[in-house]
């Protein structure tokens, strides 16, 4: 069984804040006191508008000159105007031409004159007012950003991002392409408003780093703590390929143990029932776990039935027995035949006659999560025919339990029917198609599910009768139904030359040529059908 890596980026970016006139929540408080015309006496006012007007009519007075014009100058003038009239070369000039024309020059330079200094005492009188009414300057914190520039903005030039109400002259900060007030850029998931120096983005929406944090940085479902970074940056963790099950790279090496069953992890925050053998079994395994023998039969039966609505009923009686881990390993041994699922087999298809510890009564609960007081008894196997006994480790949950039975009674009925020497993968692969049919119509069959299974059972030509399922163990709760989805799975993903590769070609061939026809054509070549 395979678990793979994957890899996260970080999600915390780095934005400057722009400007930021004082901190938000700060007990230092900026000196924000405004000066305004508002504030002056009436005395003062006065002053300031005779100081406006006095100035306006002094520079309107030195700017208007008044042209005096006397007789003797007039009488000079019209002298030099005089040409002789018999003089037909000189053209004739009118004086009062050309004296209109000398008053317009003087009158338009006079204007222009008056004019610019008109603006420019309008530009003084309203520099002097502004002044009045411009914020006073702000101090600068040894905590604080960078200060807003000394520019006085017209109405409305800042306009909050949140709010859409005009900021003014306050307090304001600058990021995300627009300014805010200090209240109102808060953090998406907690809503108070953002005071640090640094946040996180995700969805073009701010946090703070530790909401940011809390919301998406992937936690440890072993150790429950944030999965730290490597060293290139990136989180790095372990899931199981079905549950998900997400753990730090590091609980592979501390021997966080799993559950026998399930395969996962033992979390912190719960603990697993402990065998004496040393598995260990979770909760969820364990409320439908068969821990002894006689818990069991009813199981074997119904999977013998199940056989039987195959067409393939087993006519000797088999001996059915759930031993410990140990007493499995010691019967394996002493087993010629066979072949066996490593790194652990948990169940046995015996042949040879030797003698087998059995469990007679399931242990109970003790201190510590602990099976204790369980009895055992030994169990002689005697050689009736070609099968002595079937074995089953205990202590794992029914679907698991009976899938294990569906494949060593097919090594039974394989051994029973005379089916020459078989490679592992042609006899292992058969069984664990049968196997997985078993679990398939546990989980289908007659169970309202629309969910159609794509495996052999889904197309066999012999399917065993509705009453076959009839004796099932109560109503099966969800977290049953996915863990016999979990076993399917493991069925289907096992790599192993023997269990994997044998089952696919042989569910392949039972899919396109049914059941029987499979079995027939191993009876005679010893190979699956192509």
């Amino acid at each position: 069984m395979g678990w793979f890596t994957k890899f996260l980026n970080g999600s915390n970016h780095r934005i400057s804040r722009g400007q930021y006139n004082g901190k938000h929540g700060d007990d230092r408080v900026w000196d924000n006191h405004l000066s305004s015309v508002d504030d002056l006496t009436d005395v003062e006012k006065e002053d300031i508008d005779r100081a406006i007007a006095l100035s306006l009519s002094e520079e309107d007075l030195k700017g208007k000159k008044v042209v005096v014009e006397d007789d003797s100058q007039s009488e000079k003038d019209e002298q030099l105007c005089k040409i002789d009239e018999e003089d037909e070369n000189v053209g004739k000039i009118r004086p009062d031409e050309d004296e209109l024309l000398l008053a317009k020059i003087q009158q338009d330079e006079n204007e222009r004159r008056a004019k610019d200094q008109l603006e420019e005492d309008e530009q003084l009188a309203k520099a002097i007012q502004l002044s009045l009414t411009i914020d006073s300057p702000h101090r600068r914190g040894n905590d604080s950003l960078s200060q807003p520039s000394p520019h006085v903005f017209p109405p409305g030039f800042r306009i909050c991002a949140g709010c859409n109400a005009e900021i003014g002259h306050g307090r304001f900060l600058s990021c995300m392409g627009g300014v805010w007030h200090p209240q109102c850029f808060v953090c998406h998931a907690c809503h108070l408003p953002i005071t640090d120096f640094e946040f996180s983005m995700s969805s073009n929406r701010p946090y703070h780093k530790s909401c940011y944090r809390e919301k998406h940085h992937p936690r440890c479902d072993v150790c429950k703590n944030f999965i730290p970074a490597n060293s290139a940056g990136l989180i790095e963790y372990r899931a199981h390929p079905f549950w998900i099950q997400k753990y730090c790279p590091t609980h592979e090496l501390d021997r966080t143990p799993r559950c026998c069953s399930c395969e996962r992890m033992e979390p912190k925050d719960s603990k697993y029932l402990l065998l004496d053998d040393g598995r260990k079994l979770c909760l969820e395994c364990l409320d439908s776990a068969i821990m002894d023998s006689h818990e069991c039969q009813p199981l074997y039966l119904e999977i013998l039935e199940f056989y039987e609505g195959l067409n393939m009923k087993l006519e000797q009686q088999v001996p059915m027995l759930l031993v410990e881990r140990q007493a499995l390993n010691e019967a394996m041994e002493g087993e010629k035949n066979g072949h066996h699922h490593l790194p652990e087999t948990r169940g046995l298809c015996l042949s040879e006659e030797q003698t087998v510890t059995t469990i007679l009564r399931r242990p109970r609960i003790g201190a510590g999560h602990r099976a204790t007081d369980m009895i055992t008894e030994p169990y002689k196997l005697t050689r009736r025919c070609e099968v002595t006994a079937i074995l089953v480790l205990y202590g794992l949950p029914r679907l698991l339990t009976g899938s294990i039975l569906a494949h060593e009674i097919m090594h039974a009925w394989l051994r029973l029917k005379g089916y020459p020497n078989l490679s592992p993968e042609v006899e292992e692969g058969i069984c664990q198609v049968l196997a997985h049919m078993w679990l398939e119509s546990e989980l289908y069959s007659g169970s309202g599910n629309n969910n159609t299974p794509s495996s052999s059972s889904s197309s066999s030509s012999a399917m065993p009768p509705p009453s076959s399922a009839s004796s099932k163990k109560g109503k099966r709760s969800d977290f049953e139904k996915k863990l016999g989805e979990f076993f399917i799975h493991q069925i289907e993903s096992d790599t192993s030359p023997a269990y994997g590769d044998g089952f696919r070609l042989g569910n392949q061939a039972v899919l396109k040529y049914g059941l029987k026809s499979t079995l027939d054509h191993i009876h005679l070549t010893g190979t699956f059908p192509c």
